[in-house]
C-alpha cells in the first residue's frame, strides 16, 4: 500500500475525490451553541484562506478536486476555535484550519507513528517557522492524551476513519489504534456542543468494518453508530462528495474510480 501513503504526502490525506465543482460564493456558517476558546466571530469568509502564498504548491492543485472550500464551510470552523485534525498527513487541511483559527485559535495536527516512514519531513516543513498556532501530535488514534479533556471545538477526520481497520506495511495489527478507544478519545477531547466531522469513502451498505483494511472504505452506519455510542448526535449530512455511480466494491485506488469515489460527509454534535 505504499502508493496510499504517497498520496498522503501530496495532499495531507490519502484521497480520491470527485469531479471538481465551480468555486462557491463566500459561505458563512456558525455551529449552533458551539463553545470556543475566545468567543469566535459568527461568520467567516472562507474564500479568504485560499489565496496564493508560501504554502506547498500541491495544495493549490488539490483544492478544487477536493472541493475544499465547501468542506471547510461544512465544518463550521471559526476564528478562535481549537481544532483537532486527525490523520492530518502532510497538512493540506491543517493549513486551512490554521489560517481560519487565527492567532487566538489552536490546531492539533495528528498523525500515527506508523505513518512516519511515508510522511518523512512533510509535517516539519508544513509547520516549522510557518504555522505558529499548530501543534503536531505523533500518536495513534486511540491515544490523544496530549490534548486536554473537553478542549476542542472541532475534531475532523477527513478520509480516515477506515484506517482503524488497516495495517500499514511494516506495522502490526492494531498499531493505528483500537476503534472503540479511538472514538472514546474523540469524545473526551471534544467540548460539550462541539463538533466532530467524519468524511470517508463509502463501502456497500452492511459491509463489515474490516472492509476498511481491504478497499479503504467503510459503511457510514458503522461510523454513525460508534459516534453515537460516545455521546455524539448526527446533526447534518452532505452529499457534496457523493457519487451514485460508485457501487463501493472497488479499492479506492483502482484507476477506474480513483478521485471519483462515493464519499459521505457527516457532522456530529457532542451532547
Amino acid at each position: 500500500m505504499k502508493f496510499m501513503f504517497a498520496a498522503l504526502l501530496a495532499g495531507g490525506l490519502a484521497t480520491a475525490c470527485t469531479t471538481p465543482s465551480a468555486p462557491t460564493d463566500t459561505t458563512s456558517l456558525a455551529p449552533a451553541e458551539s463553545p470556543a476558546a475566545e468567543a469566535p466571530v459568527a461568520s467567516f469568509d472562507y474564500a479568504s484562506v485560499f489565496g496564493q502564498d508560501d504554502r506547498p504548491a500541491a495544495d493549490y492543485e488539490q483544492y478544487e478536486v477536493r472541493k475544499s472550500k465547501d468542506v471547510l464551510a461544512f465544518t463550521g470552523i471559526l476564528p478562535g476555535m481549537t481544532v483537532v485534525d486527525l490523520e492530518a498527513g502532510g497538512g493540506t487541511y491543517t493549513e486551512l484550519f490554521s489560517r481560519v483559527a487565527g492567532d487566538s485559535g489552536k490546531v492539533y495536527m495528528q498523525n500515527p507513528p506508523a505513518f512516519d516512514a511515508f510522511l518523512g519531513d512533510a509535517v516539519s516543513k508544513r509547520v516549522d517557522g510557518r504555522l505558529a498556532n499548530v501543534t503536531p501530535v505523533r500518536a495513534p488514534f486511540d491515544d490523544l492524551s496530549v490534548i486536554p479533556d473537553a478542549s476542542a471545538d472541532l475534531v475532523t477526520w477527513l478520509l480516515g476513519p477506515h484506517e482503524l481497520w488497516y495495517t500499514p506495511e511494516g506495522a502490526e495489527p492494531g498499531d493505528l489504534g483500537d476503534p472503540e478507544t479511538a472514538f472514546a478519545e474523540i469524545a473526551r477531547v471534544t467540548k460539550p456542543g462541539g463538533h466532530f466531522i467524519a468524511l470517508d469513502h463509502m463501502a456497500p451498505v452492511g459491509a463489515p468494518a474490516t472492509t476498511g483494511g481491504e478497499t479503504h472504505r467503510i459503511d457510514k452506519a458503522i461510523i454513525i453508530a460508534m459516534a453515537e455510542a460516545n455521546g455524539f448526535t448526527l446533526v447534518e449530512e452532505s452529499d457534496l462528495l457523493a457519487n451514485a455511480e460508485d457501487d463501493g466494491s472497488l479499492n479506492v485506488f483502482d484507476p477506474s474510480i480513483r478521485r471519483k469515489t462515493n464519499r459521505f460527509l457527516l457532522k456530529f454534535t457532542k451532547g
